[in-house]
């Protein structure tokens, strides 16, 4: 801040020269102290000069005795998994209070590179919200698959120090921080040189091995399964992110082991939040309405939305209405339903009751639209000749990407193929290589998911983003990539070799160049589709469920391109398991 603009804080500040805006009549949270208290918030140039009682401003707003509250801080996302552009995602979250998000594109960046990230950028610029981009530190996520690009510690660095940039995303890569994996360490030491924060990924690491990933500098998880993983990461000086997004939601259950003390060093954050979800139910304040409703004093969840987030990553200027803070404020009706009225962000209202109040503008994507490079495919390619009778199966699990390595019994034809039974709800799944024309096919067997007919493929697989199909045979399998291809992307469902419904999302393969209330009821329709038609359990979110089954950082059993892998004994495993 330059004198003459400082000068002009304090005289606004000591109430000696009108304010820009006076936001008056408010019943201001403060979460340094716990308290409630009325009075003004005077605010000049964008930043908050002082709270309390204040004579006039250029411009006055009537609070009418609302609460007002911080800017709500999603601790940690993914834009790309709501399918929707950051402009359109900020259109939407802002309302909803959201004027800060720490997002890591490693959904993108694991297709196009650093070309995605500089696109993520750019497109971010378009947004009232102000998007902190966390370097991806894990492209490709591990060496067990095929990705769209490689990314190595001095490409990195030459993203640290710019002002869209927040640290580096989270290192999921924990078999290489914990063998001394020479690229992983030089991400390590890159970000401690540069002076910035790391984020983790740690879903089952416990003990002294969680010791051995803490020492390497990283500061936060958002993969505690259970108030044991909480406790030891918060014990170990970690910062907790309490996840509820889309499909994973662990913040009922965490905030069970919540107390005071915790509470300021757990933070709240979605992870990945599909367009249904941030449309229908909101975003951080929807978690703010769970923590409230699970018992949370409702300034202990404001506090872990707003100061606790800032204090994590560095940002200083925000997290708090106080003096010499950024004038991200937000108006709520109550702390119990968090009904936002209004939103200012650096001091400019940017939504009221409901309505992102900018004009929109949209970042060229062309850069990051081509993205489907397949090669070799027919359906031949998704044909399983098993030679035994017992199999592993990837195990679904309602409300968790953490799956189970589990057995089953199937029947076989004479030619060693499945056949398909609709009480066993063992069904085919396979992943194709998208990246290089490098024609890498592998097949498994899914259980738990629930489709009885038909086939649901989709572009979205975390985190390489392969392409990803489910269904009861190959023929209809094949006939749902084909048709993926074609639309450069999303997803489609489909039943007797015909497109029921279909989501296109041509950049990337990752997002649509839609407004978010189409992206939204044609989701939607997705999801009913598939739980409809072709008989996906009810209990599950089909696509976001279905994203994760080719992630191999999460336990248990996975499926690459490369073939069936075993997370938590980190090797590849066949098909047909040995007889007992």
């Amino acid at each position: 801040m330059e004198k003459h603009a400082l000068k002009r804080l304090i005289r606004v500040a000591s109430a000696a020269e009108p304010a820009d805006l006076l936001i008056r009549n408010c019943r201001i949270v403060n979460v340094f102290t716990h308290r409630v208290k009325e009075g003004d918030i005077a605010i000049c140039d964008g930043v908050i000069a002082g709270i309390g009682r204040y004579p006039d401003g250029q411009r006055v707003y009537d609070a009418g005795g609302r609460y007002a509250l911080p800017g709500l801080i999603d601790s940690h996302i993914h834009i790309e998994s709501s399918f929707l552009t950051p402009e359109q995602f900020g259109r939407v979250a802002v309302p909803h209070g959201t004027t800060t998000v720490i997002a890591d594109p490693h959904e993108i960046v694991n297709v196009c590179g650093t070309m995605g990230l500089d696109y993520m950028l750019r497109a971010a610029e378009r947004t009232a919200l102000d998007v902190r981009y966390m370097i991806p530190s894990c492209v490709p996520c591990t060496e067990w698959e095929d990705s769209g690009a490689v990314v190595r510690a001095e490409q990195m660095r030459a993203y640290a120090r710019h002002p869209g940039v927040g640290g580096i995303g989270e290192m999921m890569d924990s078999v290489g921080v914990l063998s001394g994996d020479d690229v992983v360490l030089d991400k390590l030491i890159m970000a401690s040189e540069e002076r910035i924060p790391v984020d983790g990924h740690a879903p089952s690491l416990d003990g002294s091995s969680l010791m051995g990933y803490l020492a390497a500098g990283i500061r936060t998880d958002h993969e505690c399964g259970s108030i044991h993983q909480m406790r030891e990461r918060l014990d170990g000086g970690m910062y907790v992110q309490l996840r509820y997004g889309s499909a994973c939601r662990e913040l009922p259950m965490l905030l069970e082991g919540l107390d005071e003390y915790a509470a300021r060093r757990c933070l709240l954050c979605s992870d990945d939040r599909q367009s249904v979800d941030l449309l229908t139910h909101g975003d951080i304040d929807d978690l703010l309405r769970v923590c409230v409703c699970c018992g949370v004093d409702p300034i202990t969840a404001v506090q872990m939305a707003t100061l606790n987030a800032a204090e994590c990553y560095g940002l200083t200027d925000r997290g708090a209405i106080a003096p010499h803070r950024r004038a991200d404020i937000v108006l709520a009706d109550d702390l119990s339903d968090f009904h936002i009225t209004a939103v200012w962000i650096g001091g400019e209202l940017v939504a009221e009751d409901g309505r992102y109040l900018l004009p929109l503008t949209r970042e060229d994507p062309g850069p990051v639209a081509n993205s489907m490079h397949v090669a070799d495919f027919s359906p031949e390619r998704l044909r399983l000749r098993l030679t035994s009778d017992r199999v592993h199966v990837i195990d679904v699990r309602p409300d968790t990407v953490v799956t189970g390595c589990g057995i089953a019994r199937i029947d076989r034809d004479e030619n060693g193929t499945l056949l398909y039974h609709a009480l066993d709800d063992v069904a085919r799944i396979s992943v194709i290589e998208r990246h290089h024309h490098t024609g890498k096919v592998a097949n498994a067997l899914i259980r738990g998911y629930g489709i009885r007919r038909g086939a649901i493929a989709l572009t979205v697989g975390h985190d390489s983003h392969n392409i990803l199909v489910v269904g009861v045979s190959e023929d209809e399998m094949a006939f749902a990539v084909e048709q993926l291809i074609d639309q450069r992307g999303g997803i489609v469902v489909t039943l007797d070799h015909t497109v029921l419904e279909c989501l296109p999302l041509p950049i990337a393969g990752l997002m649509s160049d839609c407004p978010a209330e189409q992206v939204r009821d044609r989701l939607h329709r997705v999801e009913r589709c598939a739980i409809e038609q072709l008989g996906v359990r009810e209990a599950l979110d089909p696509i976001v469920t279905l994203c994760f089954m080719s992630l191999p950082v999460i336990p248990e059993l996975k499926l690459t391109d490369r073939g069936l892998f075993d997370v938590t004994h980190q090797r590849f495993l066949s098909i047909e398991a040995e007889e007992e």
